[in-house]
């Protein structure tokens, strides 16, 4: 079993900018603004000696008493719960501050083993601030410069030591099947933390009414039925016409990578709200990227039979090009139809991952074609030969005949249509890629008439005789 490393302290003092350093990774968003961090991130650092440790960034601990201040609270002393060693990060340059004061003291009470980690020591004298931090009773402080890698070999040699000390294995443990990976996307405040505790069971992430509460995009793995999942919880995306802070511009950039890093896409949707163009503009993304997709239609608990109706009205209108899509109406605040859902991700999943023979895929074209045949190209019909699987997740269907390149658009995505009704592909969009037959006898045949060979034989020997005199 890894042991469990918690960050905690201070807003902006460092912690996510040393979780980015022990875990070698870039997960954790770094930015020089205090209350970054909200939910707690989880990452595995591997030192040259020892176990890999399960490292955990947390929150800034800053005393409020109310708030999303206080759940961000919640969630760091959760994480101390947690863990089996706390690294309790400081500012040099602030000195020791009041608040330092209170969160030695409650990490004091809770028994666990405490490492005191003083961060952004440069510049400063080094053995007057070992001195002070002395004060907080916390043991050797280690005196670093997270951002610059300095001073890290000795809280690597640190942890190394409790490891060995507490009788963790160094011995690697299996890696757990990650299985399917499933990403909740969808403006600001439309619930999709609300959705990913209930899915957990948990208060796992922040859910707080205030847009942009999630900042960062969480990775999360879980069982359900006795499958292995990983959730990612994804701050909201707004119009980029509305983007002006700096940090929502990263946390944007984090989702982006998100909806790449998932298996499957659950776009969640407001039903008290109108769809907008961002829902279409997300839901675009999505299918660009060959993403398979469920639509959830959260707060649809209290709505009458008119404003049901008028949203789905909304849906057919302006989500149509995603068709393929499975579509549930749930309120994750009181779990509504939430349990449904994992059952749509599962055949999407499926279906996006699905094997087809090529001769399956001939037939089936043969069958469209014979239905409804290619149109006319300067007098000459377009000839499609046979089709083979080129890909999966998105399914990808390779398609071989003649002039392919001036087959209408309407045709190939009737034949896009016509594979996913054939082989029930729902979830997932559908590619269709051509290839042009290459002529086997091309430039085999010398095209030029007898005369034309002469005088190009009579040219090439005026020039070569030239040549020959000028020498």
């Amino acid at each position: 079993m890894k042991p469990v490393l918690a960050l905690v302290g201070r807003p902006n003092v460092g912690k996510s900018t040393l979780f980015n350093q022990l875990t070698g990774s870039r997960d954790a968003l770094v930015a020089d603004f205090a209350g970054l961090t909200r939910d707690r991130q989880y990452g595995t650092a591997r030192p040259k000696e020892g176990p890999e440790w399960l490292v955990i960034d947390t929150g800034g601990l800053s005393g409020e008493q109310g708030g999303i201040d206080a759940l961000m609270q919640e969630q760091a002393w959760l994480a101390v719960e947690e863990a089996d060693l706390v690294a309790f990060m400081v500012d040099a340059r602030a000195g020791i501050t009041a608040a330092d004061e209170e969160i030695a003291q409650h990490l004091r009470r809770t028994g666990k083993t405490v490492l005191l980690v003083v961060n952004k020591i440069d510049g400063l004298d080094e053995s007057q601030v070992r001195y002070e931090y002395y004060g907080l009773g916390l043991g050797e402080p280690e005196l670093i410069a997270a951002a610059h890698n300095r001073g890290l070999s000795s809280v690597w040699a640190r942890l190394e030591d409790y490891a060995e000390d507490n009788g963790f294995d160094a011995k690697p443990e299996p890696v757990a099947e990650e299985g399917i990976i499933v990403g909740l996307i969808g403006r600001p405040n439309v619930g999709k933390s609300t959705l990913a505790n209930r899915i957990l069971g948990e208060e796992r992430v922040l859910a707080f009414d205030e847009p942009g509460t999630t900042r960062d995009s969480i990775f999360i793995p879980f069982e359900r039925d006795g499958k292995p999942y990983t959730l990612i919880d994804t701050a909201g995306v707004r119009r980029r016409g509305r983007i002006k802070d700096k940090i929502e511009k990263f946390s944007i950039v984090k989702t982006l990578q998100a909806i790449d890093a998932a298996n499957v896409i659950v776009l969640v949707l407001d039903a008290h709200e109108a769809i907008t163009e961002q829902d279409q503009s997300l839901l675009g993304f999505v299918a660009e990227r060959g993403r398979a997709l469920v639509i959830a239609v959260n707060k649809w608990d209290g709505l009458d039979a008119d404003q049901r109706e008028r949203i789905r009205q909304q849906i057919d209108m302006k989500l149509g090009f995603a068709d393929y899509a499975e579509i549930h109406f749930i309120s994750a605040l009181h779990g509504s139809n939430v349990g449904h859902l994992f059952k749509s991700v599962d055949s999407a999943f499926e279906n996006a991952m699905k094997k087809l023979s090529t001769n399956q895929l001939t037939r089936t074209l043969e069958e469209a074609v014979e239905n409804h045949q290619p149109p006319l190209v300067n007098g000459r019909r377009i000839k499609l030969r046979y089709a083979h699987q080129g890909g999966s997740n998105p399914p990808v269907i390779v398609i071989h005949g003649k002039q392919t390149a001036r087959l209408p658009g309407h045709y190939q995505r009737y034949l896009e249509t016509y594979f996913r009704r054939e082989y029930q592909l729902s979830g997932t969009p559908v590619r269709i890629a051509f290839r042009t037959d290459d002529n086997p006898y091309e430039g085999r045949f010398d095209k030029r008439t007898p005369l034309q060979r002469y005088k190009e034989q009579k040219a090439a020997k005026r020039r070569q005789s030239g040549y020959s005199s000028k020498r």
